[in-house]
This record gives structure tokens, C-alpha cells and sequence, in this order.
């Protein structure tokens, strides 16, 4: 069956695809919701000094603000409805994902199935909708204190336009929450991944030709251009490699008479992945990182001296940032994979179908084996994920190289890619099985 299986994805061609009217539907669908996310993008928020702002943030383009922007897909710069992009939802993501690990009446209403994940994600909403109103609120004052030699980045600053800008603000994430949600289900692939990475690689050609420009002008040598394209590239090569990576455990099950048959016998693999949590990991830890340092950057020289020297340990490429992007990062490698994966479950299930690994005893043995296994995978991922969001971390902050070159963005658009293709070839391969069991149908009747 599995080789069957490999035959059939290895013949999907295009021709394949143009019949597949199911999947063109999906795909159509995804590229026009990520065309309204980039058309949002470009709406401003009501009041504001586009140029003033665009002056601003040109001074701080290298900051966490500029990083925050990249994840926008530029909206922050802009200053659009959009500003906040899906942040604040991933961060409330966070928050209930440590409250179903730590809380006994969390985790019972996990275990609740479908009903209970409903009210994880109703508080989930609850929790972005707070968010949206406490970074609206400190943008808003942030922006009332902006100003450049062309005036303030506010035209009327005062109440109503807080309340105007946290209102539209929180409007605009919950319509990204929504239209992820949208393209996760009627769409290809995850929606919410999927809107980060049409952010980042809307803005790639610009950053492209503003790296070449430095080379022009002479700000980066030519050199340093090469070895940082070839630098891109070879990360791009270990993002492909790493992710899919496995480790696969051999599972036996025992044979079985059913009647004067034998079944059973037959013998699998339970595949773990190397980085099995994937891309969660970096925008997790940019997310915690991003949502002080958000209202600190807006704030730094209007707030009190102690708020201005925080954001300049917590700058871009200092110690104290580097070190806390390595901790959140290896943490929330840690705790997604334990969220996804437990091996006490997964032990239970191949008991209850009869199924072990071979030298393992069922049970409580085969738990702490591959709890020992998925440690230690775990250990490598993380210090792959460190490595490749390190590396490049060091050089933008040195050498000023475009955030797009980083590894995180690298890894958000190389992971995303690979499981929006994975998904398509699925869709493929269920049209293919479901030509094949008509035309089987069809020969019976015949027959």
C-alpha cells in the first residue's frame, strides 16, 4: 500500500492538477485572502501624518520596530489598519497554550474534545481582543509623542483619536484572526502562517534591491553581498534538510487469527520529526519580544530614563536581547513539542492496538523510550532553530543587512512553503484516488 501510494504522488503532474477543480477552488481562494490582508496593509489609520511617519521610522528602520514591521508586511510603518498584523492573536495563542499546561482546569477542558477547544479558542479571542487594546492604546500615545522637523505625527491628537486608533486596531487583527481561519479552512494551508509569510515576502524584492543599492553606494562591498546571498541560500539548504529530517521508530504488531485467517504482523514506523515544532518556536519568541518592546520603542525619548535605558539593552543585536531570543526560543521549543506530541498517549494508543517496539516493553517502558528520543531530538532542533536565528541576527545588527535576509523570516518562508506544497500534493493525491475509484466502479458495473 505505502509503495503504491509513493507510485501514485510521484505521477502527479499538471494534468493532474487542472482536473483537481476542488483544489483550484482552494488555491484561488487563498490567493484572493491574502491579496485583501496585502490591500489592508495600505488603508491608514485616520489622523495620521503619513510623511511626518515615514520620516520616523526611516530613523528607526533597524530597531525592533523595524523587525515588528517586517512581520507586518510594512503596515506598521505605514501605519495602517493592519498595524498590529496577527500578534496579538499569537501571543494570546501563547498565553493559553502555558495556562492549559499549568492549569489542572485548563487541561481538563482540553480533554473535553471538540467543545472544549471551542472555549479555548472563544478565550483565545477574548485574550487578542485585550492585547489589540493594550498595545492600541500605548501606539496611540506613542504616536501623539512622535514628531519630526516636518511637525507631529498626529494631526489631532486627544481623546477621540485614541479611542479611533485602538478601535480600528482591534478591528483590524480580528479580521486577519478571521481570514486566517477562513484560509485554513476553505483554503491551502495554515491561514495564520500563511498571512506572516505574505508580509514578509511582499516586502523581499524591495529588500533585495536595497541591499544591491548599499552595494552601490558602497555602505556593503560586493564581497560581503556574495557571502551574504550565499550565506541565504545555504540556510535555505538546512531549513529543507532539518525539516525533513526524521527519526523513525519501528512499531511491530503481533498476528492475529480471524477465523482460519491470519492478519496482522505487519510492521510500521512512527515517524518524529527533528524540528517537530517547527516554525512556532521564533514567532513565539519574537512575538513575547516584540509586544513591550513595541510600546518601549514608541515611547524612547518621551518616557522616563529608566524606560529609554531598557530599550537600549533590548536593542537589536545586544546582549540582553540575543540572550533572551535564545531562552524564549529553546523554552518554546521545548514546551510546543510537549504540547503536540505526548509520549504517554501515544504509548497507550499502540498498546490498545497491539502494536510495540521491538525491545520495549508496552506501556510505561515504551512512554519513557520515546520521551528519551523525542529529548533528545528536541535538543537538536532547538539548537538548530538558535543557530539559524542567531547567525544572521548578529549580522543585521552589525552590518545594518534588511531584516528579510534573517533567519527567522528565512524559516517562516522556507517552512510555510513546504507545508503549503505538502498540502497541495495531498488534495492531488486524494483527486487521484478518488479517479481511481470511479473508473473501478465504472469496470464493475461493466464487468
Amino acid at each position: 500500500m505505502t509503495s503504491a501510494a509513493e507510485q501514485l504522488a510521484a505521477n502527479i503532474n499538471f494534468g493532474a492538477f487542472s482536473k483537481a477543480t476542488e483544489l483550484k477552488k482552494r488555491i484561488w481562494f487563498t490567493l484572493g485572502a491574502l491579496v485583501v490582508y496585502r490591500l489592508g496593509t495600505y488603508i491608514p489609520l485616520p489622523g495620521i501624518d503619513s510623511a511626518v511617519l515615514a520620516d520616523i521610522f526611516s530613523r528607526q528602520a533597524g530597531g525592533i520596530l523595524g523587525m515588528f514591521d517586517m512581520f507586518a508586511g510594512g503596515a506598521l510603518s505605514r501605519m495602517t489598519i493592519f498595524a498590529l498584523n496577527i500578534m496579538p492573536y499569537i501571543s494570546a495563542s501563547i498565553i493559553m497554550q502555558l495556562l492549559t499546561a499549568v492549569s489542572p482546569q485548563m487541561e481538563a477542558l482540553k480533554k473535553e474534545g471538540e467543545s472544549g477547544r471551542k472555549k479555548i479558542n472563544q478565550y483565545t479571542r477574548y485574550g487578542t481582543v485585550l492585547i489589540c487594546a493594550l498595545q492600541g492604546y500605548g501606539i496611540s500615545v506613542g504616536l501623539e509623542g512622535m514628531s519630526s522637523s516636518a511637525g507631529g505625527a498626529v494631526l489631532d491628537p486627544g481623546a477621540f483619536f485614541r479611542f479611533t486608533t485602538v478601535t480600528t486596531l482591534i478591528g483590524g487583527t480580528m479580521f486577519l484572526m478571521w481570514l486566517g481561519e477562513q484560509i485554513t479552512q476553505r483554503g491551502v494551508g495554515n491561514g495564520i502562517s500563511l498571512i506572516i509569510f505574505a508580509g514578509i515576502v511582499a516586502n523581499l524584492p524591495q529588500a533585495l534591491v536595497g541591499t544591491l543599492e548599499m552595494g552601490r553606494t558602497g555602505a556593503l562591498s560586493t564581497l560581503f553581498i556574495i557571502i551574504l546571498l550565499a550565506m541565504a541560500v545555504g540556510v535555505i539548504a538546512l531549513i529543507i534538510f532539518v525539516e525533513r529530517a526524521q527519526r523513525r521508530i519501528v512499531v511491530q504488531y503481533p498476528k492475529r487469527q480471524v477465523g482460519n485467517r491470519m492478519t496482522g504482523g505487519e510492521s510500521s514506523h512512527l515517524p518524529l520529526k527533528l524540528n517537530t515544532a517547527g516554525v512556532i518556536p521564533p514567532i513565539f519568541a519574537s512575538s513575547i519580544l516584540l509586544m513591550p518592546m513595541t510600546m518601549i520603542g514608541f515611547a524612547a525619548g518621551t518616557g522616563p530614563d529608566w524606560l529609554t535605558d531598557i530599550a537600549a539593552y533590548l536593542g537589536r543585536g545586544q546582549p540582553l536581547y540575543l540572550l533572551m531570543y535564545i531562552t524564549f526560543i529553546a523554552f518554546f521549543a521545548f514546551f510546543y513539542t510537549a504540547v503536540v506530541f505526548n509520549p504517554s498517549d501515544t504509548a497507550e494508543n499502540l498498546k490498545k492496538y497491539g502494536g510495540f517496539v521491538p525491545g520495549i516493553r508496552p506501556g510505561k517502558n515504551t512512554a519513557e523510550f520515546l520521551d528519551k528520543v523525542l529529548t533528545r531530538l528536541t535538543v537538536v532542533g532547538a539548537t538548530y532553530l538558535v543557530c539559524v536565528c542567531l547567525l544572521p541576527e548578529i549580522l543585521i545588527s552589525r552590518f545594518s543587512v534588511p531584516f528579510y535576509f534573517g533567519g527567522t523570516s528565512l524559516l517562516i518562508v522556507v517552512t510555510v512553503t513546504l507545508d503549503t506544497v505538502a498540502q497541495i500534493q495531498s488534495h492531488l493525491l486524494a483527486h487521484q484516488y478518488e479517479g481511481l475509484i470511479k473508473k473501478s466502479k465504472l469496470r464493475g458495473r461493466r464487468g
